[in-house]
């Protein structure tokens, strides 16, 4: 039985599920083959990158991913020697995260390939568009979990 009132194509999760897996595609094919890396490692290596010095927790805060998923990229990452881990003096449950030499090579690389790929994605739309997608993705990120029903 098909529901006459119901698109999934203008579905806005769908549709921003589709555009986030059509535009991040190649970008994933270069730190892929690059690195070896998968989604939740790049974006925690850029997170270490950007800020510097974090703990998980304030990366599964800024990244909103979940402690499992950034506990396993960063044993990935320790593991191929892009991350360093140290315990906190005060804290002995808290571990202090940092980027090796070795993985400030590899983000200054995908930096580098994030800023041409994201200019070649926003080339597809004018100026205006532009200002006017960035500005709704970012409301819609700042929208918490609303009572919708």
């Amino acid at each position: 039985m098909a529901d006459g009132d119901f698109q999934l194509q203008y579905f806005l999760p769908y549709l921003l599920n589709q555009a986030a897996e059509a535009s991040s595609l190649e970008f994933q094919q270069i730190y892929k083959s690059r690195y070896g890396m998968l989604r939740t490692e790049w974006r925690v290596l850029f997170h270490l990158g950007l800020y510097g010095q974090l703990t998980a927790s304030e990366i599964g805060q800024r990244a909103r991913m979940h402690k499992t998923k950034i506990s396993r990229a960063v044993h990935r990452l320790a593991e191929r020697r892009f991350v360093t881990r140290s315990r906190d003096p005060e804290d002995r449950r808290v571990e202090h995260l940092s980027l090796t030499r070795q993985g400030q090579a590899a983000y200054d690389d995908l930096r580098a390939v994030a800023q041409r790929y994201n200019a070649a994605l926003m080339d597809a739309l004018d100026p205006a568009e532009a200002a006017v997608l960035r500005r709704a993705l970012l409301k819609l990120s700042d929208v918490g979990q609303g009572d919708f029903t």
